[in-house]
Formats: C-alpha cells, structure tokens, sequence
C-alpha cells in the first residue's frame, strides 16, 4: 500500500464519549497519521465535540442525542456529509468498529465507492443487546440484524479468540482473524513522588498487599467475587488492601455490599481517574491486579497493568486470559470467590511471587498500539489486494428498506427528543408560577397553590409516562418492521 491513501474508520462511539472502542479508534487514527497514511474518521455528531486538536480528519454526521435513553447518541448512517468526504480524500479501504450503525454506513460506503470492508468485533453485543431489550422475539431480530452487518463485510477481526467464538455463538459461521488491540500505557514506572501524590489519601501501609481493580463498577466484571473473597481473607486474619477506581454502573451497590460486609476499612474506591499517569501510578503501587471478568473480550486493562510489570488474576478460559500462563506471566483461578480467595492466601504467604510473575506479565503480555496498529496495517495490504482480485466475491447490498426503517427511528427518536424538551420547559414554567405565587399570596393561597403544584406534578408525570409507552410501542413496531425487512 503506498504512503498518502487513506483508511476510513468508523465507529457509532468517538470522544468526548470514552470508552474501550472509542479508544481503539483514536489510537488506530493517531498512529495510521503519524506511522502510515492518512487517517479519517466518521463518527455521529456529539454535542461539545472538539476535534480541532486531532492529527487526523474527522468527519461527523447528523445524530440524535439519546445519552439519557441509551447512554450514546444515535447517528443517521445514511449521511451524504460522510459520502462526499470519502470520495474527496481518496479513501482505500473502510474499517468499520461496530457492527450496528456505523456498519451500515459503511455498507453504503463500500457500495457506493466500491471499497474492501472490514470489520472489527470487539465486544459481546448479545449482552448488550439482552441488557437493553427485554423481549426474546426483539433480541433475536437485533441479533439477524447485526449478523446481516456482520456477513456483509469482507473480512472479519475479533480482538481475542474469545470474541471470536462469542461470534461464532450468535450465529455467525465465516472465518475471522484475531487482531489483539494494544495498550496506550509506556512500558516504564512512574516515579515515586508521583505514585506517593496519588494514593496519599488512601491508608496504603507498606509491606500489606495492595490489590486493584480498575474499570467500570459493573457487578458482570466479577466484582461480587472480589468482594466475598476479601471478606474470606478478613476472616482468616490476613492483612491486605484493595484499591478500585472506577464509577458509574452498579457503583452504589458495590459501594454498599461492601459496607454490609464490613469491609469499608480496607475497601477503598477513588471515583472514575481519566489522567492516565495517575492510572500508571495505580497500576504501579498494586502488588496485584484483579480481573475475574469473563465479560470483557479482550481484558486491556490485564496489559495495562503488564506495563508497570503488574500481575493480574483472571478466570481461567476466559477470554482475558489467552496468552496467560499461571504462575508464569498471571495466576489463573476458577470463576468463584473460593478459588480466588485461596490464590490470595497463597500469595500474602509468598509477595514474591506476585513481583516475579509480573515482570514476566511485562515482559510477555504488554503490546503497545504502534505493534498493534503496525500488524494492523500490515493486513490492510493483504485486504485490499484480496479486494483487488476478487478473493471476497461479491456482498449483499444494504436494501432500501434499511433507510426507510432508520428513518423511521430517526423520526421516533426526534419526536421522543421534541417531548422530552416540551416537558422540560412545562416543568420550568410551573416551577416559576409557583415560586412567583409563594413569594406573593398568604397562607391560605399558599395552600392553593401548593394543591396547583401537586396537580401539575402528576400531570407532568402522565405526561412522561405518555411519552415512555409510546417509545415503548415506537421500538417494538421498529422491531417488527426490521424483521420483516430481514
């Protein structure tokens, strides 16, 4: 591939926005610009977004803000914005990061432009899906959808062999390559004043165990087991600390479980850290990472802690795991508190194990993204002449009546959006009428419009719960439609 052609990426998540696939999209445009070729990508419009900064092109569509409903806006993939920059800078080969909205983009894309397609899978969208809707008939009519996304591509990457089989199980039956995401971390320590500025507010006494948990605060990232195993230890009259920084999730369950077991003197819990040098000054100051997450696709946060030669425990089979030997590189346990509890003994008994096994994690599981993103684009060479010789045959094209059910959802989602803004402002308005009046009237009127307040908060609140069934009604009928047209 010659210097100066341009790789599309496209994924439904960019900053602001910051999580695990947004990530990997930055450092993929980052390092495709400063080491390759040209990087642009197109992601949906985000209120507040700067892009001005960025070494590379960006390129946003009209969206809807649905942060409240689904914690991400919904973007309208059929953007002739998008078209039209990628016929204008030379684009060679898209690579799309969701297999949703941003993959359907992509299809039109491809088709239009006649580009190779490739897509990356990084994480269990069946959870998500079960997570966000309820009922089995809309799951699998999510999950057909996805997979039409996912079949037309031209070549498919999963980001562990774990993923990949995660695939496999909803139905997806063509081969895929296995493309490790990297880690944005330096492979060197912070220095001590750093790492003493850090954890200064938090009692950390040298020479007891400090154990870390860094992510989001969800329970299906193993946090419950954490916590049992901890109070096992407690028991035993082992001595330790445990460290997790994070928020958002299930945070105020995990916060008060571990309050219920009486663990609050040992338990600490930092808030969400954005500053990636004070995250290195955690991962350095831990004696052990813990990670019995059998949810995450790829356990980046296992390599992050490899980079301050930081030990992790991690499921044995899951897919954080690949790559990890126990007591070589990482200790393995079964997916229980019991089991992690007994590694935990052992290794208070013996803190030397921990340090050793660490450099080996440092030495054999950290990957930086220029590794990763160089054997990327390594691929993208042997895609695009696959391309060019007619390896991948031809794709399915995106029908028509995909566009007409997007502008369907497009339509509910602006209606949702106006009534939602409506019902603000009714709010607002009574708020005033009644402030005005109590500043104003005696206490009988007082009273009056205390009555006025109360009916006009239960209206408000028909109203909102009007709004919630007929999004309800809006989604299963867009449901619907969209398995019909499958």
């Amino acid at each position: 591939m010659e210097n100066k052609q341009t790789i599309c990426l496209l994924n439904d998540s960019f900053p602001p926005i910051l999580d695990g696939v947004a990530n990997a999209v930055f450092n993929y445009a980052q390092i495709i610009e400063r080491n390759h070729a040209h990087s642009l990508v197109v992601t949906p419009n985000m209120p507040g977004a700067d892009d001005s900064a960025y070494e590379f092109s960006v390129v946003r569509y009209p969206s809807i803000d649905t942060r409240k409903l689904f914690g991400y806006v919904t973007g309208y993939p059929f953007s002739p914005e998008a078209a039209h920059e990628v016929e204008a800078q030379n684009v060679s080969l898209l690579h799309s990061h969701c297999p949703i909205t941003s993959c359907l983009l992509a299809r039109q894309l491809a088709e239009a432009y006649d580009l190779p397609l490739v897509l990356t899978w990084h994480t269990k969208y069946d959870i998500d899906i079960a997570n966000a809707v309820k009922s089995k008939l809309l799951q699998e009519s999510a999950l057909q959808a996805l997979l039409s996304n996912v079949n037309a591509c031209d070549e498919i990457w999963t980001v562990s062999k774990g993923a990949g089989e995660n695939l496999r199980s909803i139905g997806y039956e063509g081969d895929y390559i296995v493309m490790p995401n990297g880690v944005d971390l330096p492979r060197e320590k912070v220095s001590d004043s750093l790492v003493a500025e850090t954890t200064s507010d938090f009692d950390l006494p040298s020479g007891i165990p400090c154990f870390l948990f860094i992510g989001r605060l969800m329970w299906y990232k193993g946090l419950r087991i954490i916590l049992d195993a901890l109070k096992e230890l407690e028991k035993r009259g082992i001595d330790f600390r445990m460290v997790f920084v994070g928020g958002g999730g299930d945070e105020r369950q995990v916060r008060e479980y571990t309050l219920e077991l009486g663990l609050g003197h040992k338990v600490f819990f930092t808030g969400a850290i954005s500053n990636r040098k004070k995250l290195r000054a955690w991962y350095r100051r831990a004696d052990l990472f813990l990670f019995p997450s059998t949810f995450d696709t790829n356990g980046l946060v296992v390599r992050e802690a490899a980079a301050s030669d930081t030990a992790s425990v991690i499921v044995s089979g899951s897919c954080a795991s690949e790559g990890v030997s126990d007591n070589r590189n990482g200790f393995l346990i079964d997916e229980n508190s019991s089991s992690l509890a007994a590694k935990l003994r052992d290794l208070c008994a013996n803190p030397e194990r921990m340090h050793a096994v660490g450099k080996g994690a440092g030495d054999e599981l950290y990957i930086s993204w220029e590794d990763a993103v160089a054997h990327a684009y390594e691929r993208y060479e042997v895609v695009l002449d696959n391309f060019r010789s007619g390896v991948y045959g031809r794709r399915d094209p995106v029908k028509g009546s995909w566009m007409q059910s997007q502008g369907e959802l497009m339509q509910i989602l602006g209606n949702i959006d106006a009534a939602g803004k409506a019902l603000k402002r009714d709010l607002e308005e009574t708020q005033e009428e009644v402030e005005s009046s109590l500043r104003s009237m005696r206490n009988k009127a007082i009273v009056d419009a205390i009555a006025t307040t109360y009916e006009a908060k239960q209206n408000l609140i028909s109203i909102g719960n009007d709004i919630k069934e007929q999004l309800t009604e809006a989604r299963d009928d867009l449901w619907e439609k969209l398995d019909r047209y499958l």
